[in-house]
This record gives C-alpha cells, structure tokens and sequence, in this order.
C-alpha cells in the first residue's frame, strides 16, 4: 500500500490562528492475475416482500444466479430472505453444490410485509458463523420501508457498526423509489460498505456484479487511519463522510477494505492555533493500518506532517496547493449533498435545494483554480449538482433523495467503480 500526502499550506503565520487542510492519497497494490486469493464469504440478505413482485425479485435472483457462478466452490455463500418471516434459503458455507444452490434461489417467492431487521440479524448470524480470520461481506438488498421489527436508522447503524468491529463489512442496495434511503444509508456507513441505488432491474445486476469484481479482487482489508494530534493542533475534521471515532489517541477513520490497484482520496482540515515557535513544527501524524491479503500480514505505514511557522510578513504571500482545494472543494459538495438528502427525504426541498446551490457556487468558484486534470470531474460534479437541483425543483423529491445519497456515499468513499445511476 501506498500513502502521500498533500498539504494546502505548509506554511502558517507566526501567532496566528489557521486552519490547515491535507489530501492523503491511498493506493493498493496491483495483485498479480495468477496470485491464489483468499476464499471469500458474502452472506446475502434479500427482501421478497410483497413490493418486491415482478420485475424487482426476478433481477435480484438474475443477480445471485450471476454471482454463484463467478464464486468458487472454496468461497463461502450464504442467503437469507426476508418479509415478516426470515427464511435461511442457503445456509452459509462453502459453494461445493452450486446447481442446489441455484435451485434454491430460483424457488424464491415474493411474500408479505417488510421486517429488515430480523432478515439482517440472521444475516449477520450466518455471516459470524463461517467468517474466519479474513472476515466476511453482507449484502442487504431491499426496495422497501422497514414496517416491522427494529426501524430506526441511528440503532441499525450501530448494530452494523458493531459487526464491522467484529470483521463483517455491510454494503447495502436499494432498488426502486420506494426504499427508506436514511435507513440503508445509515446501515452502510455503519458497516463501512457501499451504500448503492439501483432505480431499475439492469442496474441491480450490473451493482451486483461490480460487488463480486470487488470481493474476488481483495488487495488488503480492515484499513484505518490514525490521526494523532500533536499539542499545536486544536481538533481535526474529516471532510470526507466516512465512519470516525474519536480515541485516547487522536481521532480513528474506518476505511475498509482496498481492491487490487484501488486509489482512495481522503481530506482532512486541521485546526491550527498560533503557534509561538518559528520553524518547522509538527501539527500530526498519521497511522495507516490494514490487513495485507493474501497473506492476511498487518502492516501499519506512518507519516508526520509538518508546517513552518514564519513572521506574518513571509506567509503573506503563500498560495494554497490547488489540488488539495480542489479535493476540499469536491468532498464538501459530497457534505452538501448529503445534507439535501436529508432534507428531501423529510419532503423539505426548499432548504435541499439552498444546499445543492450553495455547492454548486462553491464548486464554481473552484474550477477557476482547479489543475487541469481535476477540472472534467469539477464539471461532471457540477453538471449532477444540477440534475438535482431540477429533480427537488419539479417535485420529484424521492429520486433526487436517493441520487443524493447513493452518489454523495460512493464520492466520499471511492471513485473507482462505475455507477449506473452515473
């Protein structure tokens, strides 16, 4: 793994407050194609309410039939699916009968009224049972409000994030308009999975799809990152929407798990109060931890980050690193979004759309100094902003809410992948 760092000012006035920003850049190593991976294990938790008849539970089985075939019978498998009844319809293990299991998954039906929590708890039962060392993924796919069992956002998050803690990462899918996008987002973010929104049978399959290219192409796993304050720092922020807690140590960032050759951007902006000493003068430092695969080795990579404190006259001058702004630029517009969400799901689209506005100025004001190379995705970034300022403005505030949130999630994580909703 690879770690650089960018820092938008290296220097700061003598006895003056400041606030510092830094891209940290990830990058996995690209595995070799004839290296022997690990064996995978992807418990899938499926809704076959009644909303899921038709067109939603004949893409999602397309799906897993897809899926069992890319698997090996060393992988582990598992499903469960849900309405007011949870059904272990394959027991998680590993895929040594894959014609059973694909008769299994043909023969399901669609059923009654929607209790997500119990589905994902046995889910996550099945999951822990056959995980191992190297943990396991749960995809939880859904296209409906959870109206039974536990429905809160804030307590399934952090039962999500409790199985994370104990190796198991949630990525969730939604499919359709009529899911509760503040429920699975939350789930996600917990889980520190991707959090998807497939509005069509297609995009279900090709999401589904893009998870397996994930899963059978793990680089390293149970990234975090450590940042530790030195005493000239006042607090940290993390710009991107990513799970962080704070510990006796400074402020922890869950990252989860790196794809072969995969590159993730993270910004951080440092509150800096007046430092009295001139000269070079430590503000962090990072820790940069995973789970290197195959081989399942830890590794932590660790790299301080210095300032140089200079008279006020001197800092004058100094001209921020455009690419670190940019990135800033970027990842708040993601905060903007998911501030828009929020508001759209609530059905309030007056303050959604003040949000996507106040990102599209500041975004605007960032393509004049943004490198070239940044410049086509400021554009594309903007040209989004756009469509969902027109969805909140015609009223179609349940696409726009789910847009919002999936594409805000994706960006803040990773930009790796493709998106159909893109």
């Amino acid at each position: 793994m690879h770690l650089n760092t960018h820092l938008d000012l290296d220097v700061v006035a003598h006895e003056t407050e400041d606030h510092v920003s830094v891209l940290v850049e990830l990058t996995a190593p690209q595995l070799p194609t004839n290296i022997t991976r690990s064996p995978a294990t992807l418990v899938v938790v499926l809704d076959r309410s009644g909303s899921m008849a038709g067109d939603r539970i004949e893409a999602a089985k397309t799906a897993l039939l897809a899926l069992v075939d890319r698997l090996d019978p060393r992988d582990r498998f598992g499903l469960v699916a849900f309405d007011d009844h949870v059904q272990v319809v394959v027991p998680a293990g590993p895929l040594v009968d894959k014609l059973a299991v694909r008769q299994a998954i043909a023969a399901i039906d669609d059923g009654g009224s929607t209790d997500l929590s119990a589905g994902y708890f046995r889910g996550l039962q099945e999951a822990r049972r056959v995980a191992g060392r190297d943990g396991a993924t749960l995809l939880l796919v859904s296209d409906g409000h959870a109206n039974a069992g536990v429905c809160d956002p804030t307590q399934l998050g952090d039962v999500a994030r409790k199985a994370h803690a104990d190796g198991i990462t949630t990525t969730t899918l939604g499919m359709g308009l009529g899911f509760d996008e503040r429920l699975l987002s939350a789930i996600a973010a917990g889980g520190a999975g991707n959090e998807h929104f497939a509005e069509n049978a297609d995009d279900a399959v090709t999401l589904v799809a893009g998870e397996v290219d994930g899963l059978l192409s793990l680089a390293a796993q149970a990234g975090s990152l450590l940042v530790r304050m030195s005493p000239h720092v006042r607090g940290v922020r993390v710009v991107n929407e990513l799970p962080s807690v704070v510990v006796p140590e400074g402020v922890l960032v869950e990252l989860g798990s790196f794809c072969s050759g995969e590159s993730r951007k993270l910004v951080l902006t440092f509150d800096v109060p007046g430092i009295p000493a001139l000269g070079l003068a430590e503000i962090a430092t990072l820790e940069f931890t995973f789970v290197a695969l195959p081989a399942l080795e830890q590794h932590t990579v660790t790299v301080p980050l210095h300032v140089n404190v200079v008279p006020g006259d001197q800092a004058a001058g100094r001209i921020p690193d455009p690419v670190v702004r940019t990135e800033l630029a970027f990842q708040q517009a993601q905060r903007a979004k998911r501030e828009a969400s929020t508001a759209l799901s609530a059905g309030d689209s007056k303050s959604a759309r003040r949000s996507l506005r106040a990102a599209r100025s500041a975004l605007q004001d960032a393509c004049a100094a943004a490198p070239a190379a940044m410049a086509a995705e400021l554009q594309d970034e903007l040209a989004v902003l756009t469509e969902l300022q027109q969805q909140a403005a015609s009223g179609d505030l349940a696409h726009a809410a789910k847009l919002s949130s999936a594409d805000a999630s994706y960006k803040s994580r990773t930009r790796g992948r493709t998106r159909p909703w893109a």
